[in-house]
Formats: structure tokens, C-alpha cells, sequence
């Protein structure tokens, strides 16, 4: 089948390319000329695993191409799928700008049977004013389908091979039919296509991410709770998660949510419900605990260290999750700018984010190649994303470089019994604090970042 995607951002790239991967003629569109010629020459533009692999394949295959000229590829294309970008408004609505610009830009190149399909997150009813538009503007009865995305940061392309469910959201039988036959190589009796109607389909995007931000505020919001009444949220989240009615999945305490989705999709859908006067006093404190949760490391370390003026504060991960290099609305960089404007030095690893936070953030933080150099003469370390680089680090190695053995763990990485049996105060989220430095002195922290050991 003959594809266009308009759009190569996160969505439209990772769908692209395995669109592509399944035997499909597949041209990836976009403004960005600089970005087009890095994706010809096979370089991915976001670090996504798997996606590099796939995307050289494909290339040499010739069934992925990318390109500037919008009315070139719409014109040859069955399907033409929107990914382009529906930023936050500052009333916490959907931006629809770069949505609706592109409409209006491939409505005069639509072929007469193709079927343009919004895989943006968008509102309930957009596919109804983009027929509207199409109508308005050119004259065109098109087909207008809904194909939300689910994939997961971290794990696009499998998610995309290997859907928990495929939803189509479709009036016309012909573009269900169409969109049915494309998801076929995709989809079993184990993952199911659902077809309904536009405006579900686009609900259903929100609702879910909804649903799982609301999980990961309620077990932050319960590990607070154990912090002052003396219990363990590891203990609490096992005897809830093997509740089959509960589980365990997005029950683990840390420092808030961030990326794309979960911040944006909280407050798009709370805004949807109030314009049709249906007040959502859930969603709005899920996004209250979540921006709340972000500061919690900050005051643990106020609480410990004091003034943290002239402190030196490592950090360990700076996307939003493992195995992405997004920084959109990550903790970590709300820790660092609070560690900042209290008169810390900030210095930060991170296996891929870095380039992207020295982008935004500029040389305010230092910035290491490797994790235990961050931590020569540190005052403390805080661990911001569970990246598995951190997971079984040499705690001696670390205390000898440290100034004072004390770690932050934002993410619950480590067992407190283990870092507290190698001379560490340990604080994490939700579970008793540990300390073991009286046990355990050593000789004083070196001065020079020259020593070799590595994570």
C-alpha cells in the first residue's frame, strides 16, 4: 500500500519506518529540510532502540523515502497519516495550529480515493472539522479516520509490531476497510483491531493515558503517606499488585511522570470536559500530585544538607524515562533548576539525554561521559531516571569519591539495606530512610576526576 506520513517527529517517524518494515511503500514528509537529509542518509533523529536498524533496511529497500514535497507524495498515496505536533495551549487545550495548516496543505493533493487518518493526539471531533475543512476549503468528501498511537517511549517499534490492540476510529466502511487491511501483519486473535467511531477513538487516546498518569499519582501519592506513617510502599504495592483487579503495572513510586503525553493529555482532557461543563476534580489533582511529586527530591535535600548554597549535587538521569533521550517535562530538570537557583553545582550523566539538556539548559550544569565521574567531591547524589547504567554501581567506588556519602533515589533503584551495609545515608520514595555512614568511615574523597573506574 502506498503511504504518506506528514510529519517525522516521534510518531510519525517510528510509524513510518514500520510501516515500511512491513511491505509498504512508505514516504515520510516534513518541513524541516536539515532533518530530511539526516533521515535520507539513514541517521535517526531521536534515540528510539531498534529504530536505526529498521530505518537503514528500509532504505536500502526503497520502500522509505523522506521528503519535503508534500503534493508530490500525498497525491500518490492510498493512506495519508497526520503526525504532526498538537502542543499544549496555555489554557492546557490542544494546540491544533500545525494540524490544521497541514490539512489545508494537502487538501488540494488528496487523490480522490485516499483516506487521511489523524494519528496526532487530538480532541473529540477533529475528524469531524477536518472533513468540514476539506469540504469548506476544496470542495472534497473525504474520508476522514481516527488511528490513535499507543506506543511507549523506549519501546516504539515493538509496540508498533506487537500492539496491545490496534483502534480505528471510522465513518466510512471503505477507510475501516483500508486502515483494516494496512494494521492486518500487526494485529491477531490477541491483539485485536477495534473499530469504532471517530470521536471514541479519540477519546480513548486521552482516557488511557489518563487512566495510567492517575495510577502513578495515586502510588505517589500513597508513598508520601507511608513516609509518615512508617511504612514501606514496596511492601503496600506487592500486597495491592497481586490484586488481579490492580496489578502492578505503572504502580511504582518516584519523582512524577513527564515526556509528550501524560502531562499534555491530563490537562487536554481535563480542559475537554470542562468546556462541555463536566469538571474533572480527579484529573486536575492528578496533574496537582504529579507537579507536586516533581519537588519532593528537592526538599528531601534541603531537609538533610541545609543550605545547599556552594553544595555539589550529582545527578544520575535526565530523561523522562530509560531508553529515550526526551526531556519534555522530565523531574530531573525540575531538580536542577531548583538545585540552581538554591546556589548548587550541578554535575549530570545521562546515557543519551545529554546533548538535548545542554540544548535547552546551556553550561549552567556540567556534564560527564561517565556516571562515577559526576560524583568526585559530590556533597550527594540524586538518581533521577532508572536507566540500567545505574542499577549495580561499585558503592565503594562511589564513596571513596564522593565528599559525603548520601544518595537521593528518586526512582527506587536500590536496595536500601545494600547501599546502607556500604557506609551511605539512603533516602528514597515511600520507604524508610536508611543510614550507614557511622559504620562505615573511610578515608577522604580524592580531588581529581582522573581515576578510571566506571559503572
Amino acid at each position: 500500500m502506498k503511504i504518506a506520513v506528514v510529519g517525522t517527529g516521534y510518531v510519525g517517524l517510528v510509524s513510518g519506518v514500520c510501516f515500511a518494515d512491513a511491505g509498504n511503500d512508505v514516504a515520510c514528509i516534513d518541513v524541516d529540510a536539515a532533518k530530511i537529509a539526516r533521515l535520507e542518509q539513514g541517521e535517526t533523529v531521536i534515540y528510539e532502540p531498534g529504530l536505526s536498524e529498521i530505518l537503514a533496511r528500509n532504505l536500502q529497500a526503497g520502500r522509505l523515502t523522506f521528503t519535503t514535497d508534500l503534493a508530490g507524495a500525498v497525491s500518490r498515496a492510498e493512506v495519508v497519516f497526520l503526525a504532526v505536533g498538537t502542543p499544549q495551549a496555555a489554557d492546557g487545550s490542544a494546540d491544533l495550529t500545525f494540524l490544521y495548516q497541514a490539512v489545508d496543505q494537502i487538501g488540494p493533493h488528496l487523490s480522490e480515493d485516499a483516506t487521511l487518518v489523524t494519528k496526532s493526539t487530538v480532541p473529540v471531533g477533529t475528524c469531524t472539522a477536518i472533513r468540514k475543512r476539506l469540504h469548506e476549503s476544496f470542495g472534497r468528501e473525504a474520508d476522514v479516520a481516527s488511528n490513535p498511537e499507543f506506543l511507549r517511549e523506549g519501546s516504539a517499534v515493538e509496540d508498533f509490531k506487537h500492539p496491545d490492540r490496534v483502534v480505528v476510529g471510522a465513518v466510512s466502511e471503505r477507510a475501516a476497510a483500508k486502515l483494516t487491511e494496512l494494521y492486518r501483519p500487526f494485529v491477531g486473535d490477541d491483539r485485536p483491531l477495534l473499530v469504532m467511531s471517530p470521536e471514541s477513538a479519540e477519546l480513548a487516546k486521552y482516557v488511557a493515558n489518563a487512566f495510567l498518569a492517575t495510577k502513578i499519582s495515586f502510588i505517589n501519592e500513597m508513598a508520601n503517606l507511608c513516609e509518615r506513617l512508617g511504612g514501606d510502599v514496596d511492601n503496600v504495592r506487592q500486597g495491592i499488585g497481586h490484586d488481579r483487579r490492580i496489578g502492578f503495572e505503572f504502580l511504582f513510586p518516584g519523582i512524577g511522570y513527564g515526556g509528550s503525553c501524560f502531562p499534555k493529555d491530563v490537562k487536554a482532557l481535563s480542559h475537554i470536559a470542562r468546556q462541555v461543563g463536566c469538571e474533572s476534580r480527579m484529573l486536575n489533582a492528578v496533574d496537582d500530585v504529579n507537579d507536586a511529586q516533581k519537588r519532593t527530591l528537592f526538599a528531601k535535600m534541603e531537609q538533610t544538607l541545609g543550605n545547599l548554597s556552594g553544595k555539589r549535587i550529582a545527578v544520575w538521569g535526565l530523561a523522562f524515562k530509560p531508553r529515550t533521550d526526551d526531556i519534555r517535562e522530565a523531574p530531573a530538570l525540575v531538580l536542577i533548576e531548583e538545585l540552581l537557583r538554591a546556589g548548587a553545582t550541578v554535575i549530570a550523566h545521562d546515557p543519551e539525554a545529554m546533548p538535548n539538556v545542554r540544548s535547552c539548559m546551556g553550561e549552567a550544569t556540567g556534564f560527564v561521559d561517565r556516571p562515577l565521574d559526576a560524583l568526585i567531591g559530590a556533597d550527594a547524589l540524586a538518581v533521577c531516571t532508572e536507566w540500567d547504567d545505574y542499577r549495580s554501581p561499585d558503592f565503594a567506588e562511589m564513596k571513596r569519591r564522593m565528599r559525603s556519602p548520601v544518595i537521593f533515589d528518586g526512582r527506587n533503584v536500590y536496595d536500601p539495606r545494600t547501599v546502607a551495609a556500604a557506609g551511605f545515608l539512603y533516602r528514597s520514595v515511600g520507604r524508610p530512610d536508611v543510614d550507614g555512614r557511622e559504620e562505615h568511615s573511610d578515608p577522604p574523597v580524592p580531588t581529581s576526576v582522573n581515576a578510571k573506574a566506571e559503572i
